[in-house]
């Protein structure tokens, strides 16, 4: 199942890819959820490989992901791919300049299944994509509108 949205957000690019690319502070707002998060592996720096084991609950039932950044350009866009007992799950974040102090950032995610079971779960999930569709475009201007929030209180100070 794949699901995509863009959403245009009034600061520069740069301020964006600094946020958006912080990957300590996704780990906190997981954390914050009630998922729980464990790093992978020992990088100072952000880069291919950095990885996350991810347990979280969903539909009653524990799930376990093993997240890992396939790619990032920086300023331009980040891939994530995760591996479960019966998915696969890519992310895609690409972020373009429209202006001085605007930019537009894409996501991108799909699901696979790679079990009888887990074609089961994600048929079900694509009769209520339009809901999932919703949720990620609600979340996705939700992150759209803190970002500008936080650009707008630092060229105050």
């Amino acid at each position: 199942m794949r699901l995509s949205t863009k959403e245009d957000v009034e600061a520069p690019i740069d301020f964006v890819w600094e946020l958006l690319s912080d990957f300590v502070v996704w780990e906190r707002a997981a954390l914050r959820r009630g998922v729980e998060v464990q790093r992978l592996d020992h990088t100072p720096a952000a880069g291919p490989g950095m990885g996350w084991l991810v347990r979280f609950g969903y539909q009653g039932k524990p799930r376990e992901i093993d997240l890992r950044l396939a790619s990032i350009e920086p300023g331009q866009r980040l891939v994530l791919e995760g591996h479960g007992y019966s998915v696969r799950a890519h992310l895609a974040l690409e972020f373009v300049e429209l202006g001085p102090r605007r930019t537009r950032v894409g996501v991108v995610s799909e699901v696979k299944p790679t079990t009888i079971a887990a074609r089961v779960l994600v048929q079900s999930l694509k009769l209520a994509k339009g809901k999932f569709q919703r949720k990620l475009e609600t979340r996705v201007a939700g992150f759209a509108a803190d970002i500008e929030d936080r650009w707008k209180a630092g060229t105050r100070a």
